[in-house]
């Protein structure tokens, strides 16, 4: 009877199992040879587990057909390597203060970020490539003030300059991106590693923007779990900011997700990137986890 009770139990995870790969079939038909930019930040860079988790999912994805692009930040690397040489950070309007030694600091910092994610990617039997965004003139910048006021070799960017990432994706390399550009004198700028995703997302007209953040996503309430919002139209996500209800912290995500429809990605997708295989539980099942924007003409799914 034991081994009876056994084999009902296996039988039913292998069930189980076939009914996920079932469930994402479609899925990969649709997105096969299309490109997700994934913005890499938050928790999910600084836990050893969740870190391992994110690398397994977009070798996954690349290896099912699609074309991931990883941009991924640093913010808390670089301020705790400020601090360890005796500056202080400093924040305008959210905004790092970079002066010319921070401006060092976050280069280095960002470089050795990106080129830890290489290996951890090639370990698992894809080939990666980390570039900067000065490499190949990708992210062209011009100064960007907070409120106004010049804060220093922080960067927006005004122009993408795609062809090494297409000859990589081509090439059969998943990119690794470090937010970082220069301005029309070749001097070198910081730059958020959102609006740096966006604008590469925008420019390559990607099928998929995912940002990894350390939320659930939208709430139609932030006092109430249960009101996540799972699909959501740009035009609705603009009235959403215009109305008051988006929080402080999720203006600008919002924004970037709207700007990014506008330029001509399909879809962007707010994932909670401390769940462990967010991207895949986001983009492979019929419910998703997080909240994805959509274009105009799209109806939402009623939650």
């Amino acid at each position: 009877m034991a081994n009876e009770k056994q084999t009902g139990t296996e039988s039913f995870t292998s069930m189980q199992k076939a009914e996920v790969l079932i469930e994402a079939l479609p899925y990969i038909q649709r997105f096969n040879r299309k490109i997700i930019v994934i913005k890499y930040g938050g928790s999910a860079m600084t836990d050893e587990t969740l870190k391992d988790s994110v690398i397994a999912d977009a070798v996954l994805l690349k290896l099912v057909g699609f074309k991931p692009i990883l941009v991924h930040g640093g913010g808390k690397e670089i301020s705790s390597w400020v601090q360890k040489l005796g500056m202080e950070p400093h924040f305008v309007g959210g905004l790092r203060v970079t002066d010319e030694p921070t401006m060092e600091v976050a280069e280095m910092v960002l470089n050795r970020v990106n080129k830890e994610l290489v290996p951890r990617i090639q370990k698992l039997g894809v080939k990666a490539v980390g570039v900067s965004g000065k490499d190949g003139g990708l992210l062209h910048v011009k100064k960007r003030l907070s409120g106004g006021q010049d804060i220093g070799y922080v960067g927006e960017v005004d122009h993408v300059e795609p062809k090494l990432l297409l000859d990589l994706l081509e090439k059969d390399f998943l990119p690794v991106v470090c937010p970082v550009g220069y301005d029309d004198a070749f001097d070198t700028y910081n730059i958020n590693a959102d609006d740096a995703a966006c604008a590469i997302a925008g420019a390559l007209g990607a099928e998929k923007l995912a940002f990894l953040t350390d939320t659930k996503g939208v709430y139609r309430d932030i006092r109430d779990e249960n009101s996540l919002i799972s699909q959501m139209t740009a035009a609705q996500a603009e009235q959403f900011i215009a109305d008051g209800l988006a929080g402080g912290g999720m203006i600008p995500k919002l924004t970037n997700c709207i700007t990014a429809i506008r330029e001509g990605v399909s879809r962007v997708h707010i994932i909670d990137g401390r769940v462990p295989h967010c991207l895949l539980l986001e983009i492979f099942t019929n419910r998703g986890i997080g909240t994805a924007i959509l274009r105009d003409e799209e109806t939402p799914r009623k939650d």
